[in-house]
């Protein structure tokens, strides 16, 4: 069953309401005084109710089967492989790193100009425009073409026809912020290391990470930057970080799962810092395997058996073998989390599940079904791009959809406006050797 969600429609519609009756009585020439003692009061109703819901009691046995500390997950995982390189393959390497990152990196293109659309209505865009949908290519053309994104790159520079490079987002900053965290500090960092390198390296963040990031630059440590008016500690920002943690450790999941969790405490707790570990896992098996699906599996081995991820992830991966599209994956996503947000944790795990087991062997298909299935579809894609290509390799890939990178990922992180792509990927090998000294 669903989780039973509060219904906060009226509340917002009362707000909205509020707010403008009180210009509507302002412009009438009420006195402002007046209007300002019943907000006032509104104010101080509402901040009852916050600290009302605070103090609410929460579940003692969900809580016990989801702990936040490394020794308690450790205690309920599992018994996990811990090796599965018993040491260093550079020849299998090379060719799957590579297209683990452009994987990520085209998986998150393709999505990002049409992040948290319907999936309706990305179909009568690609009507509209005349691209094949669910896509197999970039888009031909986006909505407000000339809006920058990230204050970097405009929204026509992720289209076919205008890429020169890969466009500025998110979730491929926090792929090469690990790697600059890792370079810095050693694979040994620690949570108060990452918290130095975000405000030292990020101007700006979103959700999660934006509080942790605004306590940070406040004084609060690093041990404590995502307890403070954090309501997004299970969102799925921890689980976009995934990804340098699997490249620095492959075929080494409880390795990568532990990086992912030191990084995942700055802004995370429960099923949001298990998003992180399963999916940096996820990549870590992927390139000691053949098949997505069975790094999927194994992944299910590094975080805590009885969690809700742990039981979703499960869900999806039976409920697969029957989702033959975009259509029936977003349905089943529908039926079973109602109205979780559209950018938690779990939901979107499931439909990168589905992404993966719909499209098998065909990167286009894999990538191109996720972002067709809506929610945070940027994130998804990019997480099933990155897993399929650190299972399948590079030679897997099309290359219409990395040829026009032209070696090059644009990023708003201070310093870095810009990597090189062969020398990123020279950069994660020479880490990937040190993770089994």
């Amino acid at each position: 069953m669903p989780i039973q969600y509060p219904q906060t429609q009226e509340i917002e519609r009362m707000t909205n309401a509020i707010r403008d009756f009180g210009n509507l009585k302002s412009e009438y020439g009420s006195r402002p005084e007046d209007i300002a003692k019943v907000l006032e009061t509104l104010k101080s109703n509402m901040k009852g109710a916050l600290d009302a819901l605070l103090r609410l009691p929460e579940d003692a046995g969900l809580a016990a089967r989801e702990p936040n500390g490394l020794p308690e997950i450790l205690a309920l995982r599992p018994n996990p492989p811990r090796r599965l390189w018993e040491s260093f393959n550079a020849g299998a390497y090379g060719d799957r790193l590579a297209g683990a990152f452009i994987g990520r990196l085209a998986g998150c293109t393709l999505g990002a100009p049409v992040e948290f659309w319907e999936p309706g209505d990305m179909k009568a865009w690609a009507e509209w425009t005349g691209d094949e949908f669910p896509p197999k290519d970039y888009w031909s053309e986006v909505k407000n073409p000339n809006t920058l994104r990230y204050q970097v790159s405009r929204c026509i520079d992720y289209t076919r026809g205008k890429l020169d490079g890969v466009p500025v987002d998110d979730d491929t900053t926090y792929t090469l912020l690990g790697l600059l965290i890792a370079e810095e500090y050693g694979l040994g960092f620690t949570i108060e290391d990452a918290g130095k390198a975000w405000m030292k390296y990020l101007p700006y963040a979103c959700t999660a990470e934006e509080v942790a990031l605004r306590n940070l630059n406040a004084g609060c440590s690093a041990l404590r930057s995502a307890d403070i008016d954090n309501p997004y500690v299970q969102w799925i920002g921890a689980d976009i970080r995934s990804d340098p943690w699997g490249y620095i450790a492959p075929g080494l999941p409880e390795k990568a799962a532990d990086m992912a969790w030191r990084d995942a405490w700055l802004s995370h707790r429960r099923n949001g810092i298990y998003g992180e570990m399963y999916f940096s896992a996820v990549i870590a098996a992927a390139f000691a395997v053949d098949d997505p699906v069975e790094a999927l599996r194994i992944g299910l081995n590094y975080i805590p058996a009885d969690c809700l991820l742990a039981n979703d992830i499960r869900w999806a991966l039976e409920q697969g073998r029957d989702i033959s599209g975009h259509a029936s994956a977003r349905n089943a996503v529908e039926h079973r989390f109602g109205d979780m947000s559209g950018v938690h944790t779990n939901l979107n795990a499931c439909l990168t599940i589905f992404g993966l087991m719909i499209g098998g062997d065909d990167f286009s298909r894999c990538i191109g079904e996720t972002v067709a299935m809506g929610y945070d579809n940027d994130c998804t894609a990019a997480t099933a791009g990155s897993i399929f290509g650190a299972a399948k390799g590079l030679a897997m890939i099309p290359g219409h959809w990395y040829e026009r990178f032209n070696n090059k990922v644009y990023t708003y992180i201070n310093g870095y406006p810009c990597f090189d792509i062969d020398d990123v990927l020279r950069r994660f090998a020479a880490l990937a050797k040190r993770a089994f000294d």
